[in-house]
């Protein structure tokens, strides 16, 4: 696959709801549910009829919902488009990358006119897994809590998450206290995304409206569970396994949330956009997975793929933006890459707002492209790791 041509986001055809930390406002809802429901709001504020405008839907979780059997065609049905047909897919924490090349492939294809891009995941109230054991003693069941034992052990190699993190920690020799001079970095730059009553989130962020009760409703229009954090209280935070360099600090937490995109052709998303003249291109998509234990380490040549595609170099990204569950992720993309880590994830990242899986890079190629609308135009990477040592990028031309 070369460099693609004929697939683009509408400018405003996307949106990203608040994200929530788990078990928090958001902690009962079924994911899927939640995001038609978001979904069906945004198209009404667009005054769109999804019925009519869309010819397919791709629906991405993770985290298994009451009713995922049925997946994308439920969630149309949900939001408004009863006849479209969908289909569900999951990546790990490299959902949205991949299912939005989904999406670019069919409209560049021609397989679609009009494609539309929902990923959503709960990481509150994980489900539990009961599997038949017929040769279990006494009748015993194997069992499995979908995000604390993946998270706790990958099943190729036995090795957690955080241990992959320490791993290519070890191998580059980065340090607690670089570790924590970027983690603070990133929270400088969340902190930008609030400024001015939360201008530059509200370029982009559907507020939901939650049940309380069956006679009150409340509104969550911000993202929850962020915490506040400074030098001091960095330094002082203990890394979590010995001999390691990640505190609870440069590490992320899970959250629930959801994304919406629309991929349709050049026409069709110039007749949607909130302005004609700013067209998104979908340029290329690259993917790999790493050496065994090595999550961290995986997007590096997947961002290298996306870019040979493109026949770009990493220098002529506007905005980049790099899903970090752990800290290293951006230490070790700088130095791969010849970057300053200094000077990317500007406006947030998952470390700071969280991770629901699914919806986390589609969040981060929203921010992506408002950011480079903000400095005239360009090209922006969102990029990140995924589990079992997966990695996908996906570059984008704005204006």
């Amino acid at each position: 696959m070369s460099r693609l041509e004929k697939a683009f986001i509408p400018y405003g055809g996307y949106y990203s709801t608040p994200f929530c930390k788990w078990q928090g406002s958001f902690q009962h809802e079924n994911a899927i549910e939640l995001g038609a429901r978001c979904s069906k709001k945004w198209f009404e504020r667009k005054q769109w009829n999804p019925n009519e405008e869309l010819d397919y839907l791709y629906l991405g979780i993770t985290v298994g919902q009451p009713s995922v059997f049925y997946g994308a065609s439920w969630a149309a049905t949900l939001m408004g488009a009863p006849d479209v047909p969908g289909l569900t897919l999951m990546h790990a924490c490299a959902t949205s990358t991949t299912t939005l090349f989904q999406a670019a492939s069919a409209v560049e294809l021609g397989n679609a006119g009009s494609a539309y891009c929902l990923m959503v995941d709960r990481c509150s109230n994980g489900p539990h897994t009961i599997w038949p054991n017929p040769k279990g003693p006494g009748g015993e069941v194997i069992s499995e809590n979908w995000n604390m034992d993946n998270m706790g052990g990958d099943p190729s190699t036995g090795i957690a998450m955080v241990q992959t993190g320490e791993k290519i920690a070890r191998e580059n020799g980065f340090t607690k206290e670089q570790a924590d001079e970027l983690t603070l970095r990133r929270y400088e730059q969340y902190a930008d995304a609030l400024k001015e009553d939360r201008a530059f989130q509200k370029r982009y962020m559907l507020p939901v409206e939650i049940a309380v009760s069956k006679r009150e409703t409340r509104v969550v229009d911000a993202d929850e569970g962020v915490t506040s954090t400074s030098r001091e209280a960095l330094r002082k935070l203990k890394p979590t396994t010995e001999n390691g360099i990640l505190s609870f600090g440069g590490q992320t937490h899970p959250a629930d949330g959801n994304v919406g995109f629309v991929v349709t052709t050049r026409e069709n998303a110039a007749r949607l956009s909130a302005d004609a003249g700013i067209p998104i291109q979908i340029v290329a998509y690259g993917y790999s997975r790493a050496e065994k234990a090595s999550m961290p380490a995986a997007p590096v040549p997947a961002v290298r793929m996306a870019l040979q595609r493109a026949g770009l170099t990493i220098h002529d990204m506007k905005a980049i933006k790099n899903h970090n569950p752990f800290i290293v992720n951006d230490l070790y993309l700088a130095q791969a890459l010849d970057i300053d880590a200094m000077n990317f994830n500007h406006y947030g990242s998952s470390l700071v707002f969280g991770h629901p899986q699914a919806p986390t890079v589609g969040r981060l190629l929203i921010e992506a492209i408002e950011e480079t609308v903000l400095k005239g135009g360009g090209y922006a990477l969102a990029t990140g790791c995924a589990a079992g040592d997966n990695g996908a990028a996906i570059i984008v031309k704005v204006g």
